[in-house]
């Protein structure tokens, strides 16, 4: 059955088995497009594509069938039908070992490749060509399906495919910051996707898209609510609806998390404390286990965000995070869940150091959390700023499971107004070396398990979607989405390889559109970075999007805390700017491995796009390019507007090599971008200049 949302966005038409869509270029349709594909790339798939054997009824089949169906129609524009078994012609055939007697007889190498992974290979029959997708599960043949359409749509020739795949890290989320109201906080593509006001007796179709869209790219789970949560997300009344929504996920392989609020023992169970020790709460929150997985018999979990900004937690009853997370985690065991603990904790202490606190309240912790608890750390150490180093728990806690969280979601990055592509931040992350275990010790061997031999493995993404048209509110947006998928399944990916994979699928085959693209899409987050807070600078802005370099709590109280206002991050003063994070200063830099903490402590050896992060750099300090500091980071926000300029150009000219609707949709927010750009280099500048007191660079024009 088509989607009731495919019938609103054009005209399905249906004559003698055939079918075509006439869609309105809107987004909606993500990189699952489908459009038609060149007539030579047709002729090379027709003879093995015209069929489709996907054995078995279930609902998860039942979604494999269609997707194949709709996309080989839409692409190859010929009939497609599905058989029962490989007739006279070629065909594509999808299933598990149990279900298909074909990929039994093939002895395909699958036992590896665990309930998720996947076999595509291209086998002759009977001098016909016939594509395989094999699994050990369903969920796993519906991965292999989507990846094969991801071949398809990129022109890839399958006369000798031979692939292997299987998901590097094993719990692959997005975490939703939505609330009951419909408001997504920091979200920025619209309200929230989950209609709790018409749940449970209407689910919108829209949410089945959704899940299309999460397992096409092997996201597995997903957090419902936000982490500032809200008790009554726990009641019968909502779990009710959390089980329509549960269902209507479930074929497509994608669980459904809950955060948990640490009081809801207190506020929807009428108990008089949350302390995790005591026997009548323990009892609250393993029968709370038991109605849900009644209701869920598939549910994933908790999120918890506990004693964080202002959130409950068990250190109110001077209790360990260690106490609050095992308690959750014992009424969850029973039923196969975890626990996620939020790592982002931070209490204001004078003369403390936010970057170094989830450290020094965490990291003591090592080994004394249950087996079914994972701790949820930042990429960074502060909050999803454009640039940070890799947070100091990667390679500080061996004995317990990491799950880095990203934010897809533009919270510091221009919001749904920004063409940022963040593949590259997240390849950074990746790529950098914790050492805790000598030189090699990547981050992404911390997060896949690789490192330690963890048991459970995770990574969440904060999420961007929201019930606009296009989902995240800006056409470039989705390639994070997709992006995030990509690096969860796969960490070992390039961001080029990404892009090039998400354009071909979303905009174009044309070899000089994807480059044009790939380029701009590959530039992007660093000219972002150049024209807000460069060569380390970090929170120097007001609402967490337009540029606020003056404010501090004697200026402006409403920021209530120092950590909350800018100048506690840059400190500049007459002698020169940075957080100095050495041992002459808050010393959070010895948070890190001796290898890394002495790079990053050495002025000479830190990394330049750090240096203002770990030290407070006189104003005439020589960079080495030659400048001085004064004129490197004039000249660093003079180049982020200029690439602004540019790209402005480089869209325009792809005018007719884009549809009009998308094309002229990111050209307005590329206007608004550089608006901002400007505003960002004018006022940053201006300020950091009554400190500096030299001239700017003559190449860089203020205006």
């Amino acid at each position: 059955m088509i989607s009731t949302v495919f019938f609103r966005v054009g005209v399905w038409m249906a004559a003698g088995g055939m079918a075509s869509c006439a869609f309105a270029e809107d987004g909606y349709r993500l990189w699952m497009r489908y459009e038609p594909l060149p007539e030579a790339t047709v002729a090379q798939y027709k003879p093995h594509a015209t069929a489709v054997v996907v054995p078995g009824s279930s609902k998860t089949t039942q979604a494999i069938r269609h997707e194949l169906v709709t996309a080989l129609t839409g692409m190859l524009g010929i009939p497609v039908h599905v058989a029962s078994a490989v007739e006279r012609h070629g065909a594509i055939v999808v299933g598990t070992p149990q279900s298909s007697p074909l990929i039994a007889a093939l002895d395909l190498p699958l036992k590896e490749l665990g309930p998720e992974g996947y076999c595509i290979r291209s086998v002759m029959l009977d001098g016909h060509q016939v594509t395989v997708v094999a699994a050990n599960s369903e969920v796993g043949a519906l991965y292999g399906a989507f990846h094969l359409l991801r071949l398809m749509q990129s022109s890839i020739p399958l006369e000798r495919v031979a692939l292997r795949e299987k998901p590097r890290i094993r719990l692959r989320m997005l975490n939703h910051w939505d609330n009951l109201d419909g408001v997504v906080t920091w979200g920025f593509g619209g309200k929230s996707l989950w209609k709790w006001d018409e749940l449970p007796g209407k689910v919108d179709e829209r949410l089945r898209d959704y899940a299309r869209a999460n397992a096409s790219i092997g996201i597995n789970g997903t957090v419902l609510n936000n982490v500032n949560s809200d008790a009554r997300s726990l009641t019968r009344e909502y779990l009710v609806k959390t089980a329509a929504i549960a269902d209507v996920f479930r074929p497509y392989g994608l669980r459904v998390y809950l955060a948990a609020r640490f009081s809801a023992p207190m506020e929807i169970g009428g108990l008089k404390t949350a302390d995790p020790l005591d026997p009548g709460v323990a009892t609250w929150w393993r029968e709370k286990a038991d109605e849900i997985c009644g209701l869920i018999p598939d549910f994933g979990g908790f999120l918890v965000k506990a004693n964080s900004e202002g959130q409950p937690g068990p250190r109110t009853y001077n209790r360990t995070h260690a106490d609050g997370a095992n308690m959750l985690a014992a009424a969850l065991a029973p039923h196969n869940g975890v626990v996620i603990w939020r790592a982002f904790v931070y209490d204001y202490k004078p003369g403390y150091d936010r970057a170094a606190a989830a450290f020094d309240e965490l990291a003591p912790f090592d080994g004394k959390f249950a087996l079914n608890v994972l701790l949820q750390v930042k990429n960074g150490p502060i909050d999803f700023m454009p640039r940070e180093p890799f947070h100091p728990l990667f390679g500080a806690m061996p004995r317990t499971p990491l799950v880095p969280e990203f934010q897809i979601t533009q919270e510091y990055m221009g919001r749904n107004i920004y063409l940022a592509f963040l593949a590259p931040m997240w390849r950074e992350f990746f790529d950098s070396d914790s050492y805790a275990k000598g030189e090699g010790s990547t981050v992404a061997k911390v997060a896949d398990g690789s490192l330690d031999g963890q048991r459970i493995t995770g990574i969440a993404g904060v999420a961007n979607t929201g019930d606009d048209r296009n989902w995240t509110g800006h056409h470039f947006g989705q390639a994070n989405w997709y992006a995030f998928g990509r690096l969860a399944w796969d960490h070992t990916l390039t961001s080029e390889q990404i892009a090039r994979e998400w354009i071909k699928m979303t905009f174009s085959n044309d070899p000089a559109v994807v480059a044009a693209i790939t380029r701009i899409m590959l530039e992007s987050r660093e000219a972002i970075v150049d024209y807000t807070m460069p060569l380390g600078l970090h929170h120097i802005t007001r609402d967490h999007y337009r540029p606020g370099p003056w404010l501090s709590v004697l200026q402006h109280p409403e920021t209530i805390r120092e950590d909350w206002g800018s100048v506690y991050y840059h400190r500049a003063d007459e002698k020169g700017l940075g957080f100095d994070r050495t041992k002459r200063g808050s010393n959070a830099v010895n948070c890190y491995q001796p290898e890394v903490r002495d790079r990053f402590a050495d002025l000479a050896t830190c990394p330049e796009k750090l240096l203002l992060w770990f030290h407070h750099v006189p104003w005439d300090h020589r960079l080495r390019s030659g400048r001085t500091l004064w004129e490197e980071l004039a000249m660093h926000y003079h180049r982020g507007v200029e690439w602004v300029l540019a790209v402005r150009g480089k869209w325009a000219s792809l005018s007719g090599a884009i549809d009009a609707e998308r094309h002229v949709d990111v050209a307005r927010k590329l206007e608004i971008q550089l608006a901002t750009a400007y505003h960002w280099r004018d006022a940053c500048l201006l300020y950091f200049l009554q400190f500096s007191k030299q001239p700017f660079p003559k190449e860089c024009k203020m205006e």
